[in-house]
């Protein structure tokens, strides 16, 4: 495993819409466990494979039980909205909110290529929208109602901390 460098907001790689994966294989996995190894480093949530290079439509969720390989997934169901205040490792330093749905049900295959679906809501559902957001070339900042000051994100870190 190897850590990768995450791609910064300026990059055109960030803009373009990822392929989806035909071959499950040994470079598919190695690239896997190089995403989730760079994820835990950079503490996040999720990271998308444009995140670090790659146009493949491959998305890596960790809320804290561990992450979720998600291969070419979808979203084929959403309910409800919510107001986020949202980061993003390829934009360092810089808060948003905006509106993203309540709940989420995806689509997506495992390493092997096996079909899974996984629901969520709350964070999970806001996390899901937006590393899938990234597969398409959006960024939060393309729907971000108002962006966020320091301060404001040091409050809400203080009232809502996680573990």
């Amino acid at each position: 495993m190897a850590l990768r460098q995450i791609v910064t907001e300026g990059d055109s790689v960030l803009r373009k819409k990822c392929r989806p994966v035909t071959e499950f294989n040994q470079k598919l996995w190695d690239l896997l466990d190089d995403m989730k190894e760079t994820l835990a480093e950079a503490k996040g949530l999720g990271l998308a494979a444009p995140q670090v290079g790659f146009l493949k439509r491959i998305v890596i969720i960790d809320m804290g039980d561990g992450p979720i390989e998600m291969i070419n997934p979808e979203i084929i169901e959403k309910r409800g909205e919510q107001e986020c205040m949202e980061g993003c490792l390829s934009i360092p330093g810089q808060w948003g909110i905006l509106n993203r749905p309540q709940y989420v049900k995806l689509r997506y295959r495992d390493r092997n290529g096996d079909l899974y679906e996984i629901e969520g809501e709350d964070l999970f559902a806001s996390c899901a929208s937006h590393e899938t957001d990234h597969l398409d070339g959006t960024l939060y900042i393309d729907k971000v109602i108002r962006m966020v000051d320091p301060e404001e994100v040091e409050k809400e870190r203080e009232e809502h901390p996680r573990d």
